[in-house]
């Protein structure tokens, strides 16, 4: 009966922490969306007290005879709002994110942790290595299609034309031609260099290259957690210790081993130079 009574608090008691859990979840998250509403209302203001500078008419208002008032929105407005929307994807398809974000959560995996580094620590450090890695592109589309479309120099359209020449270059560079080759063949797109396909080919190429880039990385990183775990295991079944899981012996093993070689310094340093930063020519 004491066993049972033991069992059933033990369930109870793992049930409240479960739910304690998803409690606290959920508040963390009501929290993000709250910063992000008020990130977006912030920005929604800046633009807005800004419309007048940019020549941007947000609202029109047209009385008509009988009185009533008709209200439209800019053209102009709606084209940034809708650009604006974008930007996740784009920060996504058309940049480093995408391999530097798997290969973290690959190493997290090999490592055995399930929540540490949490997906927030992961981001932030994805979302900056990003911003280091893309700072020599974004400056040249700064300086060849922004710079010059905020000093009236070109319109709109030549900007965002311009603005697509270093972002295409980037990805090319660091797309596989086979990959390249098989999307321009299922979109009938020809050209002479790669960099004369449009952006519908050039962008789910990169994608499908730097998965491709990202998994053959993150193997890598898998193979001497994966001995560290088979050694484990082996040793503990040699000594009979069957009921004792390998993960959990493993585990200081392994975070010794990524404190002793600098791992941080090493992946981090690996995705860089695999975009050519840091390489010396």
């Amino acid at each position: 009966m004491a066993a049972g009574k033991a069992a059933m608090a033990q369930a109870g008691l793992e049930r409240a922490a479960a739910l304690h859990a998803r409690l606290h979840g959920l508040a963390r998250t009501l929290a993000l969306a709250l910063l992000a509403f008020s990130a977006s209302c912030a920005m929604l203001y800046l633009c807005a007290a800004h419309a007048a500078d940019l020549n941007i008419s947000a609202f029109t208002v047209k009385t008509n005879p009988d009185g009533t008032s008709d209200y439209s929105v800019s053209l102009q407005v709606v084209v940034l709002m809708t650009l604006l929307s974008f930007l996740p994807s784009i920060l996504i398809m058309m940049t480093s994110f995408t391999r530097i974000v798997i290969v973290l959560a690959i190493l997290r995996q090999a490592m055995g942790l399930q929540t540490s580094p949490s997906n927030q620590v992961i981001i932030g450090i994805s979302l900056f290595l990003t911003l280091f890695i893309m700072t020599p592109v974004f400056d040249q589309v700064y300086t060849d299609a922004i710079e010059p479309y905020i000093n009236d120099q070109i319109q709109a359209r030549e900007a965002f034309e311009k603005a697509q020449v270093p972002l295409k270059h980037f990805m090319v560079e660091q797309t596989r031609l086979s990959d390249i080759n098989a999307f321009a063949d299922y979109a009938g797109e020809k050209a002479d260099t790669p960099e004369g396909l449009p952006m519908r080919v050039v962008i789910p190429a990169f994608m499908v290259s730097e998965l491709k880039t990202a998994f053959q990385i993150g193997f890598m990183i898998f193979l001497p957690f994966l001995i560290i775990d088979l050694v484990v295991a082996s040793i503990l079944m040699a000594m009979g210790m069957m009921m004792l899981s390998p993960m959990i012996v493993s585990l200081p093993f392994k975070l010794m081993l990524f404190v002793l070689v600098d791992g941080w310094t090493l992946i981090t340093g690996t995705l860089v130079q695999s975009y050519g930063l840091g390489v010396p020519s």
